[in-house]
């Protein structure tokens, strides 16, 4: 293993005694962990190591904790960052005293400039080492010419959590897929749920390659029945090729037709039509992946075939419960009923009972129960469940990113364990880099904490695997009006409204950002089409967004309801809370607030950055509360208004939609 230590040779030149302090305290920190790995430090370069190690995989965790280590050293406030780059290799070598000789050496000191600064490269043997045996994905890079060494090497890049957005430079483009949703031809139109869910479980299986880039169902569910040609699909999803096809089920019979085609050329790349019975559904969808793998040449590891073939549960009544609880889970968060909520819960709770070991289904139910908690349903009815569920579902699965990702939700929504919460949603986008709302949450848990230039990067990365679901184009342009972009906030904002003008969050979202601009009667205009809106988070999105402009009496109307008790459904009153600090009345805000905290609704992180609480926000009582969930007490976005800040709606990161 080499380790050298980035930019030392020009921050020495720049000021010397700060660059010997940084030189001492990286050694201070890597040295000790070459001994818990069991590793031997051969020598000191001053801003590096030469180490060697009885065994490949333990040099890879070393290095692997090395820039763990570094990593939370460098997340520090305040702090100069430390970034090394790691290069290791796996030969024989010559003992010369207390040095080692050899070309094992010499390979490993030029494998280290390949890696980027905070980096990990290995060369080919390591890989065949420790391939399956890490968490982490292993990246090739194009055949590499190293100095000094003859002909090129395969050479592999350790992709790091906090890193997985970070492409390699030179490293080849991922293949893009769209799964698009399988027709129903089957003779019962009931049997829908079971073509929508082949579809989701299609893009579930294929994202368990991590050499492809597949587009999240959001995205293609909108293309359901669509004339659209391939071409203009492809081009409005930013892919190279799509998978599309039909499913006929009559009793146990299946007829699954599949086809890939290159969006660019609408050449097909290979079709097959399946029939079978039902119980080999699971070998089909394998089948599928695997033809679809090779079609775009990428190589399947062992540990992805594996779990492309892995059967998710070994009963067929299990999984078509599960099937129908998609369904209806799919269709509750597009259209609120307390109808689909009870079918939804109702299908993953028989999946289970079908199947006690179906780890998906309750990771399902566990995603499901985490999005309406605090939303549709008190917080305390719906958390306890989910926190059994996720830890059922991790037990079952530990590979599992749907469950890390629930696991997430849960550190970050219910114990306010900000940092636990980074590293599952990390581990989730690990295991499975096209996990768009992994990535979405992350960007958002990235958001509340004020680190804004990582939410970016986050929300554009779910944006790119996502690009018709609009949550992360204006929770985007959210984090821009934070920074004080405002015209490419609005930009954004807009862009999101041409994509779908029926969503109310959208709408909802773009008003709030003309409320910003001083353009009032734009923001009429996009929440116009709310004012027919019977859910009471969209009635309290128009109305803030409406007294904010100057038009305070529908927001007193909305109030007034909420009083007598004419909501259909429970409503959170951190939602109520902001209504009211737009009508100006912020000692009921500041009640409600505290109200809801004492009922369980520990939720202020979803809306303390809404500017509505911008007069509030000094308030021992509103700071009592930010302390309480562990939230930052000071706001670092720029204030656009004297004594206040930017005016928003009330949407805070709630997945409208999906």
């Amino acid at each position: 293993m080499f380790t050298d230590m980035v930019g030392s040779t020009a921050s020495a030149q720049v000021n010397e005694a700060e660059a010997l302090k940084l030189r001492d305290e990286q050694e201070g920190l890597v040295r000790p962990l070459f001994a818990v790995h069991q590793g031997r430090e051969i020598k000191s370069m001053g801003d590096g190591f030469l180490a060697e190690f009885d065994s490949a995989l333990r040099a890879v965790q070393c290095a692997i904790d090395i820039h763990q280590h570094l990593h939370d050293r460098n997340s520090q406030p305040g702090v100069t960052p430390i970034q090394l780059r790691i290069g290791i290799h796996l030969g024989d070598v010559e003992q010369r005293g207390t040095d080692i000789f050899g070309d094992a050496v010499n390979v490993a000191s030029r494998i280290e400039p390949v890696a980027s600064p905070g980096g990990l490269c290995i060369s080919g043997q390591v890989f065949d080492q420790v391939r399956n045996k890490i968490p982490n994905r292993l990246e090739k890079l194009p055949p590499t010419a190293l100095k000094g060494v003859r002909g090129p090497l395969d050479i592999y890049r350790v992709v790091l959590p906090w890193a997985v957005e970070e492409p390699m430079a030179g490293a080849p483009t991922l293949p893009r897929l769209a799964v698009l949703p399988l027709a129903n031809i089957s003779p019962d139109a009931e049997n829908e749920y079971f073509a929508d869910g082949l579809t989701e479980e299609l893009i579930t299986v294929l994202s368990q390659i991590k050499g492809l880039r597949v587009i999240s169902r959001t995205s293609v569910n909108q293309y359901k029945g669509t004339t659209k040609p391939v071409a203009q699909i492809g081009s409005e999803l930013g892919v190279d090729s799509v998978l599309e096809g039909s499913v006929r089920k009559a009793g146990d019979q299946l007829r699954i037709a599949v086809q890939l085609i290159t969006t660019r050329t609408d050449e097909h790349r290979w079709a097959q039509t399946y029939n079978r019975k039902l119980e080999n559904v699971f070998a089909i969808q394998a089948d599928v992946a695997e033809r679809t793998a090779a079609a775009l040449k990428v190589e399947l590891l062992s540990s992805e075939r594996e779990a492309v073939q892995a059967r998710p549960t070994s009963s067929l009544e299990a999984y078509e419960a599960y099937l129908r609880g998609v369904q209806a889970s799919q269709q509750f968060f597009g259209r609120v009923s307390e109808e689909l909520e009870r079918d939804a819960v109702a299908y993953f709770e028989e999946a289970i009972r079908y199947d006690p070991r179906f780890s998906a289904a309750y990771a399902r139910l566990a995603d499901h129960l985490i999005m309406v908690g605090g939303e549709t349903r008190p917080s305390s009815d719906v958390f306890p469940r989910a926190r059994e569920l996720v830890a059922k579902a991790l037990e079952l699965n530990p590979n599992s990113s749907e469950a890390h990702a629930a696991q997430a939700n849960l550190l970050m929504q219910l114990d306010h364990a900000w940092d636990r919460a980074e590293a599952e949603y990390q581990q989730a986008i690990a295991l499975n880099p096209s996990n768009s709302i992994a990535r979405f949450w992350y960007g958002s848990l990235l958001s509340i904490l004020q680190r804004f230039a990582e939410a970016k990067k986050q929300l554009r990365a779910a944006i790119e695997q996502d690009p018709l679901n609009v949550v992360p184009w204006f929770s985007l342009a959210a984090v821009l009006a934070h920074e004080g972009d405002l015209g490419s906030a609005v930009a954004l904002a807009e862009k999101s409204v041409q994509i779908a003008p029926d969503n109310p969050g959208a709408r909802a979202g773009l008003a709030s950002l003309y409320v910003d601009a001083g353009r009032a009667d734009d923001a009429l205009q996009a929440v116009q089409p709310l004012a027919g809106e019977a859910d009471p988070f969209y009635r309290a999105n128009r109305a803030a967004i409406l007294a904010l402009g100057g038009r305070p009496q529908e927001a007193r109307a909305f109030l007034s309801d909420w009083e007598a008790g004419r909501f259909p459904r429970w409503f959170a009153l951190r939602y109520v809370a902001a209504v009211s600090a737009a009508v100006g009345d912020h000692d009921r805000a500041l009640a409600l607030l505290e109200r809801d905290e004492r009922e369980g609704e520990k939720a202020l992180w979803n809306v303390y950055l809404n500017p509505v609480f911008d007069p509030i926000r000094d308030d021992p009582r509103f700071v009592a509360i930010l302390r309480a969930e562990n939230l930052p007490t000071t706001f670092v976005g720029r204030r656009l208004r004297p004594g206040g800040r930017r005016p928003a709606a009330t949407t805070g990161p709630r997945l409208a939609g999906d």
